[in-house]
This record gives C-alpha cells, sequence and structure tokens, in this order.
C-alpha cells in the first residue's frame, strides 16, 4: 500500500501497512529483533471529526471521548494489542523516564516523557506533533524504551537517560540495542531562536555544530533534531548501524500526519506504540 507520504530521501526506513482499514508505520529494523509489537499511527483510519479527525487516541486534545475509546480499539487491533494494555505518558517536555512494572498496566504516568519495561504484554505509548519518538529494544534482555524528544527533551538528552535506566533495571548494554528514530519535524521545517540552540551549544560537541544547526541572516537558526538525537543515542553506545533514523517529516506531510507547526493547537496527537511479545512471534 501507499500513503502518499512524502520522504526525505528513498532510504526504506519504514513499511507502511493497513490492517481492518487502519494504516501505520512500522520499522523492519525492529520487526527483525523478533520480540517487539510496534507501530507509529497516522490521521487516518479514526473516527474523531473536526480538527482531530480521524486517528487520534490522546484524551487532552479535546477530543470526544468516545471517539478515542473506539480509535484505542482500532489502533490496537492492527498492531496486535490489546487497548486494555496501553501504558501512557502524560508529557512535560522533561527528561523523566518512568520504568513500567506490571501492575502499572493502563496508568498514565504523569510528568513522564519516556518509559521503559520488561513486562511482557504492556504497550507503553507516547505522543506527538513534531517532536522525535525514540524507541529502544534490547533483544538480549527482552526489554524495551519508549521516549518522547522535542527540543527540551533532545538538549537534555532523554535518550541516553532512558538507556541508562534500561541498564540500572534490565543490565541492558547500548551496544546491543536496536533503536529507531521516529516520523517529526526536519531540520528545513524547524526555525527557532538563538536561545534553543544556546542549550545544544551547552551540551553537544562543538565539532557536531555544523550538523545540528545553522544560522540564517534573520539571526534564526534551522535545527536538526533527527542528527541531534542520532548524536545522543551514539555517544551513549548504541552502534550507528543499528539506528533507524527517520527520513519521513511530519510537517511536510500535514495531510496524513499531525504536525504542531502546520496547525497549531487545534489538532489531534500521533501514538508510538511498543510492546513486548508474550513470547518470540506470538
Amino acid at each position: 500500500m501507499s500513503l502518499g507520504l512524502k520522504y526525505k530521501n528513498e532510504e526504506h526506513i519504514f513499511d507502511e501497512k493497513e490492517v481492518n482499514g487502519v494504516p501505520f508505520l512500522s520499522y523492519p529494523m525492529l520487526e527483525k529483533t523478533g520480540i517487539v509489537k510496534h507501530g507509529f499511527s497516522t490521521r487516518l483510519g479514526g473516527v474523531s471529526t473536526g480538527y482531530c479527525a480521524t486517528m487520534n487516541i490522546s484524551t487532552t486534545r479535546g477530543d470526544d471521548p468516545e471517539a478515542v475509546e473506539e480509535n484505542c480499539r482500532r489502533i490496537a487491533s492492527a498492531i496486535g494489542v490489546d487497548p486494555s494494555d496501553f501504558t501512557y505518558t502524560n508529557q512535560t517536555h522533561t527528561t523523566n523516564v518512568a520504568v513500567v512494572e506490571k501492575g502499572d498496566r493502563g496508568h498514565r504516568f504523569m510528568d513522564t516523557d519516556g518509559m521503559v519495561t520488561d513486562v511482557p504484554g504492556i504497550c507503553l505509548v507516547t505522543f506527538y506533533a513534531d517532536c522525535v519518538p525514540l524507541f529502544f529494544v534490547d533483544p538480549v534482555h527482552r526489554a524495551i524504551g519508549l521516549s518522547h524528544s522535542g527540543w527540551r527533551g533532545t538538549a537534555g538528552k532523554i535518550g541516553r537517560i532512558t538507556l541508562e535506566r534500561m541498564k540500572e533495571r534490565y543490565g541492558t548494554e547500548p551496544s546491543q540495542v536496536t533503536a529507531a528514530i521516529g516520523p517529526s519535524i526536519c531540520r528545513e521545517c524547524y526555525e527557532v531562536s538563538e536561545d534553543v540552540i544556546e542549550k545544544f551549544r551547552e551540551n553537544f560537541d562543538r565539532r557536531l555544530w555544523p550538523e545540528l544547526f545553522y544560522e540564517k541572516e534573520d539571526g534564526k537558526y534551522q535545527l536538526d533534531l533527527w542528527r541531534a538525537n542520532q548524536a545522543v543515542l551514539m555517544e551513549a553506545g548504541v552502534h550507528k548501524e543499528q539506528i533507524a533514523v527517520t527520513n519521513l517529516c511530519t510537517h511536510c506531510n500535514p495531510k496524513i500526519l499531525f504536525s504542531h507547526r502546520s496547525t497549531g493547537t487545534k489538532r489531534g496527537n500521533l501514538s508510538a506504540f511498543l510492546a513486548l511479545r508474550q513470547c518470540a512471534y506470538s
């Protein structure tokens, strides 16, 4: 199938899938681990109306609760998980990462932008509309992580913090992790002010600056969150060849993906989903 998405290059980062009329994106690299079910939603395939049309499962956007419930059922069925297993973040652009235990199934973690777990079946869910999804799969210790990384989270290196939490709790070695950087705003679309760039100057090696941002004549900058998050993961010890870096910009695809830069607050949210299989390939 083809959703008509505009990719930045022809590299095969995503598979476009559709199950029972619900399209979603998946990563071949994560599929190859054999231990997870996962996906990333689009705007399509749900029942929401108005500015949340149609696939929105966020309860913070003013959407009809009954529509959200039906959308949860639809996207869960498409990915192959149970909506009662959805476990959520309530994101506030922190670098807080929660450890999800068996009793946390269905919980919503407040002031939290990342989650890790080794509990099969629990489906971690995070929300997006230009910010960067970060997926982590440790096939050796059978552990996963999912984090939301806006510019604050990227400058604060939430990707590294997520890996550190996985190592503390499950023994994860970053060199054994398969990671993915998800659909989000590209450098060409992401204009920021100098106060944002100062945070990146403070936290990233000067040698990386030319790859991360450039200044324009009006004193504004274009910032590359994709490359910044890749640098964070590599610095933490994830091998470059084990990181799937998105080539899909949310702002470049506003009819298929929600984008804050495109529509402001009048929008739904995209969602990332990641769950450990009950057993391999179940």
